[in-house]
């Protein structure tokens, strides 16, 4: 049955753009705190996401991936230990609870991490609208000049020209990022990148054509997990692993370096001067950009070891190189143009893939936010100015409000992508929103 909150001539309090996990852990937060109050006091939300379910990084959900975070990092825990909703509560329900605990780990499988963001989606799947890509949000503007509420208009993802408009007294933006393709290449039937790797691969093996060398351009965990999952799928290949660092670089997950990760680090990084947050950026890189877990490259670097005593080397590290370029291959899917950065020389390698494991960017809001994305401040960077509760700054006329769930590593630190701190941020945005409507 459709909510009523899904009635267009409704005015909600927040319609949520995209729901990964950030805006699930905001729906959680929402629907827990409404259990029980009369309906003029409950804070009504809407949630409007593009894909047909709830997916997280499906093309990397690799049978033996582990999260590289706490499981008490889960969509509730660090904001309410006591929830149902947590993961210890999922896998209880699951009846897994006791094995879970008998490894003795922190870290779950990735899959078994999806099964569970599923899990708690479909619990609030009455605040959500799947299938729904939102093309355009306009504030509207009353006869005083004051822009009080938003109209957001979406359509039918799976194509029919069909549209809806809602109206919101605020937005809570949580598209995720988007897949970083270097320039000079595109996306084709032999070059992916890594965000569709399990797909990719399996209509590959499927095709019956023969895999005979896949490059993998990256030197993070991503490219290591990729180069990992693309010797053991196809056994007669050779995977090429290029990168222009001379080796992997450990991972930081030390205690004290974890801590950048605190909530309480990123009051201090949002009141900290530009050059001290820049510092902490550089410092502390090593906790999550281009470095890998030490098991992964010590598992990796065994695998090249035992290759070579065999005399059959499948494995292939080619350091301090980079991809110059690709071109269609002679009797393969492609010639990639290989720089070995030491001396300028190149080789052409062919190869039947190449997967680019280069990572990810943040999406551009202009065209979404449309005439909203000139009434937002910024500041001497050009960045987009956001206050401590991810509410977006804006001219004096627009009084509804934008939060930003990612995006903001230039005011909220390296959580601002991660799933570290989704549960505080979540709490954040929701008090911020409860604050704002006491207020009006």
């Amino acid at each position: 049955m459709k909510s009523p909150l899904m009635d267009s001539d409704v005015i909600l309090d927040v319609v949520g753009i995209g729901f990964g996990p950030s805006n699930l852990a905001l729906s959680i937060a929402v629907d827990e705190r409404n259990t029980g109050l009369p309906a003029d006091r409950r804070l009504n939300a809407l949630f409007l996401e593009r894909q047909p379910r709830f997916g997280w990084h499906r093309g990397m959900l690799i049978d033996d991936a582990t999260m590289q975070v706490s499981f008490l990092k889960d969509l509730v825990t660090l904001r309410n230990p006591t929830s149902d909703y947590s993961f210890l509560c999922f896998l209880r329900e699951r009846g897994r609870l006791i094995d879970f605990l008998n490894q003795k780990t922190l870290f779950p499988l990735r899959a078994e991490f999806h099964d569970y963001f599923e899990w708690a989606a479909e619990r609030v799947s009455h605040l959500v609208s799947y299938g729904s890509e939102v093309i355009a949000v306009e504030p509207v503007r009353d006869d005083t000049g004051r822009m009080t509420y938003f109209e957001v208009t979406c359509r039918d993802a799976a194509g029919s020209r069909s549209s809806v408009t809602y109206r919101a007294r605020n937005i809570s933006v949580a598209m995720g990022l988007e897949p970083h393709v270097p320039p000079g290449l595109e996306l084709s039937e032999h070059v992916w990148h890594n965000s569709d790797l399990i797909p990719s691969a399996t209509r590959l093996a499927a095709s019956g054509a023969p895999v005979r060398r896949a490059v993998v351009l990256g030197a993070g965990q991503s490219a290591a997990e990729t180069v990992d999952y693309l010797h053991r799928t196809f056994p007669e290949a050779e995977v090429c692993s290029v990168f222009s660092k001379y080796g992997y670089t450990p991972a930081d997950d030390s205690p004290f370096a974890n801590r950048i990760f605190d909530p309480e680090a990123v009051d201090i990084y949002f009141s900290a001067p530009a050059e001290v947050k820049q510092s902490l950026l550089d410092y502390h890189r090593s906790t999550n950009y281009s470095v890998v877990d030490m098991e992964l490259i010590e598992a990796l670097y065994a695998t090249s070891y035992r290759e070579k005593v065999a005399g059959r080397e499948r494995l292939r590290f080619l350091n301090v190189s980079r991809v110059r370029g690709i071109r269609p291959g002679d009797g393969c899917g492609l010639d990639v143009a290989v720089e070995f950065l030491a001396t300028g020389e190149q080789q052409a390698l062919p190869a039947d893939v190449l997967v680019l494991a280069t990572g990810y960017r943040p999406r551009d809001l202009a065209p979404l936010l449309g005439n909203a994305a000139k009434l937002c401040l910024r500041d001497d960077g050009d960045a987009i100015r956001v206050d401590r509760n991810h509410r977006v700054a804006t001219v004096p006329e627009l009084t509804a409000g934008i939060y930003l769930q990612g995006g903001t590593e230039h005011s909220h630190g390296l959580t601002s992508t991660l799933l570290s701190t989704v549960a505080v941020r979540a709490d954040e945005i929701h008090r911020s929103l409860l604050a704002d409507r006491t207020a009006a």
